[in-house]
């Protein structure tokens, strides 16, 4: 456990998890990069429900993020204090974790709201990067983003704006072009940035040792074989398929000893995190699901512990688990 609180930066690739595959990965280098310096695994999700539009998959798997699926179910009504009586899940953020002070960037305006409603602040990238020329707007950006955490000129202030920040980045939300050219330039963009902020976060640095690093990409919509090209499910031998009653439930099928009602045991999130002397470093070389799945430190678990994990490092909440 550190000796100070962390600050969390959370990049969150939505729907850019399978552009890393290694048969399609031309711009992942500093992706695979901080894979290798990182404690890696993934974050199971539940199913989607029948003819879900792309935009309510967004921010339901968000609110999943955030375990706060119940506030999605009612994201058309108001919170009240009443509501947060009755259900925790319905709180604001800061409600739920000692006072959290947190802020996301996205340019869907369904996930602006969403936040909005759940206690974020939502700021506007393009706010971060005006006045610089396209070419700086890398290094612009991961600037502005440890600003608002209170990292400025290598230094950690005292007086920080915000304890988590999320920036969500969807498949073709920055550049209007064609699907295709889109996702390689989310790729592209989101792989750069982490760059710039891995080279102002060193090992030994100020920042580096108070930063708390994740980034999150996701599958998006589930495609045909995502199921069989996917799976976290570890199966028994088929030579000795009657040992298959023996094999338990994993753990992110479980909560509270009882198991969960809806996983789904594929197409999960990927998720690395970073940092310095706090998070371990496991034997995964690349960002991408096999070798998350072979050398990933932190095997699955379910998405809506994520938050729950990173409070605790943020020193908003009790350690949950092991």
């Amino acid at each position: 456990m550190a000796d100070k609180p962390s600050r969390s930066l959370v990049l969150f690739g939505d729907g850019l998890a399978r552009f890393t595959d290694p048969s399609s990965s031309q711009h992942c280098h500093h992706l695979h990069s901080l894979a290798s310096h990182s404690l890696c695994g993934f974050l199971s999700l539940p199913n989607s429900p029948p003819q879900e539009s792309e935009d309510e998959r967004i921010v339901r798997e968000f609110a999943v993020l955030l375990d706060a699926h119940d506030s999605y179910l009612n994201k058309n009504e108001p919170i009240s204090d009443n509501d947060s009586q009755k259900n925790p899940t319905n709180q604001t953020l800061s409600d739920r974790f000692m006072g959290m002070k947190a802020a996301i960037l996205t340019n869907n305006s369904s996930l602006q709201s969403f936040s909005a409603k759940l206690g974020f602040n939502v700021l506007q990238f393009d706010e971060l990067v005006k006045d610089h020329a396209a070419e700086l707007q890398n290094n612009v950006a991961a600037l502005e983003l440890l600003k608002l955490l209170g990292f400025d000129e290598g230094k950690v202030l005292d007086n920080n704006r915000f304890d988590i920040v999320f920036f969500h980045i969807g498949a073709g939300e920055k550049v209007n072009s064609y699907e295709q050219n889109a996702i390689a330039a989310d790729m592209e963009y989101i792989n750069a940035l982490v760059g710039e902020i891995m080279s102002l976060a060193q090992p030994g640095s100020d920042i580096g040792s108070r930063l708390h690093l994740s980034v999150v990409l996701s599958y998006g919509n589930v495609l045909k074989d995502d199921d069989l090209k996917y799976s976290v499910t570890k199966r028994a031998d088929k030579k000795n398929s009657y040992l298959s009653t023996l094999f338990p439930l994993q753990s992110y099928a479980m909560k509270g000893g009882i198991p969960r009602k809806d996983v789904r045991h594929h197409s999960p999130m990927l998720i690395a995190q970073r940092q310095d002397a706090v998070t371990r470093k496991d034997d995964a070389e690349r960002f991408c699901f096999e070798d998350f799945k072979e050398h990933g430190g932190n095997l699955t678990i379910p998405a809506d512990r994520f938050l729950h994990e990173i409070a605790f490092k943020l020193w908003k909440a009790p350690k949950y688990g092991a």
